[in-house]
């Protein structure tokens, strides 16, 4: 309780234009012959990025400008000689333009609608939104029109460096304090969605007396996967295929934070299963090379050391299954030896089935690199048509690198990254896992999660799931010029365990079945036979425009 102390505060964006201007005017000015003779200089060169949290104490306002060289992607240009325009770090393609990549397009046009921030999709609705802060979130998933979350959001994006220079060192970026949502790009088709996605406008107020608009920053679509979703080719006693396409809706924002690039995706499957996830692109972070500045990364270039970190993604899941009583159940397995009954003296090694209720919110928190249950999940007070809890299912995807040590004064701050699952009590108080003050202060946190996590029952209560998803960063020649999505996705799955009598992607409208007696080629038999005819032409693409400029 109590008033935020002022030095809490996140910068604004006119105080940085106040530093920037302070720099230029008062300490450079101040030593021109050193920025002619080490910068080379000449007023325009040098671009700068601040570190956080800024000092190392409560009460501190101090912070380390990181100087590098003002070209195109300047992150992995620490101060040296200014490199030609076009030089390594420049993101302008390397070869001329050739054949057309492939496209994705809906033949009969959207299977989805959207109305006002409402969705809806097959058996699937929700309602999305943009937080100022910690961007796209989710309320009142259903699916088949019984609840499933009351709320799906993004917490928090932490970075942890490494480095032998003052700014790499004592950088922790907590990037819903500069604003995760305020940070939204506008989408380019083609690239950041499909070009047949439908663009939304999102709108945030921030700095400014009146709201302000980032024209299509959020994208949904329905993406084929390009596999099966489930299949089963059979050539034992029958003849026959079936299988069903994995299809799927995708709701996407890209927010970039600095030199920080991140695809934030909320995709709904047929079968019941919400997957969040998150993809990291942009720039390497970056220290001039020198002394023993190879224990804390990589030679990038010349003079370039990329600077080794963590990067921790907190969720919250306000889940609702079957109801907003659930239970928190364990389902793994261990190995028992048995002598086989037709041949007693034989022995055999079988898996069996292990389950606990996790009574307490202690005994729901994992640590991050701690063992956890391979199926957890939340129960619902009801059964399905066998006799089972109905639940839901959370499976984390992660490759965390290690968390900041508990020793460590500013841990509190983000203690939330101390869990890879934890599970609490849902209470009115406790809405978020961190705070945008956190940042500038995290030696006395306005939030610590930790204090959420005071032993009380978790069964048969109304709870929430908060996941840390992570992957530890050692930047490598091919980061350059910049950082690639692929296997730089983390994030979870909620899948359905048992809520349903049998799996519902059964009363999808594109399956397909056929026998070696039917005649697979007919319409009437599979739909699939009838794409030459029905989806031969392309349809009229919407011209290309951008608005991020």
């Amino acid at each position: 309780g109590g008033k935020v102390p002022y030095h809490r505060r996140p910068m604004l964006g006119s105080e940085y234009e106040q530093v920037g201007v302070f720099l230029e005017t008062m300490v450079f000015a101040a030593a021109p012959t050193f920025l002619k003779e080490v910068f080379e200089y000449d007023g325009t060169n040098v671009a700068f990025q601040t570190t956080a949290p800024h000092g190392l104490q409560s009460g501190d306002r101090k912070s380390w400008f990181v100087v590098f060289q003002n070209v195109s992607g300047f992150f992995v240009h620490p101060v040296r000689k200014a490199p030609r325009d076009g030089d390594f770090s420049s993101m302008r393609p390397r070869a001329p333009s050739s054949a057309l990549f492939p496209l994705q397009y809906e033949p009969q046009g959207p299977r989805y609608s959207i109305r006002n921030n409402h969705v809806l999709f097959q058996a699937w609705s929700f309602a999305f939104g943009m937080s100022v802060n910690t961007g796209l979130r989710l309320f009142d998933v259903r699916h088949k029109g019984e609840r499933v979350a009351y709320e799906i959001s993004i917490q928090e994006a932490l970075s942890v460096y490494g480095s032998n220079c003052p700014g790499g060192m004592s950088t922790r970026y907590m990037d819903g304090s500069f604003g995760i949502g305020r940070y939204t790009s506008p989408l380019v088709r083609g690239v950041d969605c499909p070009y047949s996605a439908n663009y939304v406008d999102t709108h945030s107020l921030s700095e400014t007396l009146s709201p302000s608009k980032r024209k299509a920053s959020l994208c949904i679509f329905e993406q084929n996967l390009g596999s099966p979703l489930r299949r089963h080719y059979s050539n034992l006693q029958s003849l026959y295929y079936g299988g069903l396409v994995n299809s799927a809706l995708v709701v996407r924002s890209l927010a970039t934070v600095g030199n920080h690039d991140y695809v934030w995706d909320f995709i709904f499957y047929q079968n019941g299963a919400i997957e969040g996830k998150v993809q990291a692109t942009g720039y390497a972070s970056s220290s001039f090379l020198h002394g023993d500045g190879l224990r804390y990364g990589n030679r990038l270039w010349e003079h370039t050391l990329g600077t080794i970190r963590t990067h921790s993604i907190n969720y919250k899941l306000d889940l609702d299954v079957g109801g907003v009583k659930n239970s928190l159940v364990a389902h793994d397995m261990a190995f028992e030896m048995t002598r086989a009954p037709w041949s007693p003296e034989q022995q055999i090694e079988r898996p069996r089935l292990t389950k606990k209720v996790l009574d307490t919110e202690d005994q729901a928190a994992f640590r991050l690199q701690s063992k956890i249950p391979r199926y957890i999940y939340f129960a619902a007070n009801s059964k399905n048509k066998w006799g089972h809890q109905r639940g839901y299912r959370i499976q984390i995807t992660s490759f965390a690198g290690d968390h900041i040590p508990e020793a460590s004064s500013m841990e509190r701050a983000v203690s939330w990254a101390r869990y890879q699952l934890a599970v609490t009590r849902r209470k009115e108080e406790e809405p978020t896992s961190t705070s945008i003050y956190n940042q500038n202060d995290p030696w006395t946190p306005t939030v610590a999660f930790a204090d959420f996590i005071n032993n009380e029952t978790i069964t048969n209560e109304d709870l929430v799931a908060w996941i840390t998803a992570g992957f530890l960063h050692i930047p490598h020649s091919e980061d350059i010029p910049n950082t690639v999505t692929v296997g730089n996705s983390v994030g979870f799955l909620l899948r359905p365990y048992n809520y349903y009598d049998l799996d519902p992607s059964i009363y999808s409208h594109d399956g397909v079945f056929f026998t070696s007696e039917q005649d697979f080629t007919a319409c009437e038999i599979n739909p699939i036979a009838c794409l030459p005819k029905t989806a031969s032409c392309l349809p009229n693409f919407p011209p290309f425009t951008y608005d991020g400029f």
